[in-house]
């Protein structure tokens, strides 16, 4: 008796690891940043709890729509590396965890957590 209820917290303690490790593979946080539309206003943009490791395109400044992000706020507990092209290519820059931010001039279209 006393091997089962050993093997049912082993278990149940693995349980919990797998599930602790699966939460975590996300920024907790808010992304933003600010576009325009295609009808010319004044917008924003932003991902709640963005995945890590995955490249993210920005939703408003896809190819539909000539203009590019632009002022991102890193407001989450990871590395984003924002990138001037969708498919995180073109050129980046680095925004570090809770305080990155960049001026209008930082022009993007897609981003990575680290």
């Amino acid at each position: 008796m006393r091997l089962r209820s050993a093997l049912a917290a082993v278990l149940g303690a693995g349980v919990l690891i797998v599930t602790t490790a699966a939460s975590a593979s996300a920024a907790a946080g808010q992304f933003r940043y600010d576009y325009v539309t295609v009808e010319g206003y004044e917008a924003s943009g932003f991902l709640n709890s963005p995945p890590n490791g995955q490249c993210l395109n920005l939703p408003g400044v896809g190819e539909d729509n000539p203009q590019p992000g632009h002022a991102p706020k890193n407001r989450t507990d990871a590395w984003a590396t924002v990138f001037t092209d969708a498919n995180c290519e073109g050129n980046s820059f680095t925004l570090r965890p809770h305080t990155g931010g960049a001026s209008e001039r930082l022009k993007l279209r897609s981003v990575v957590f680290n």
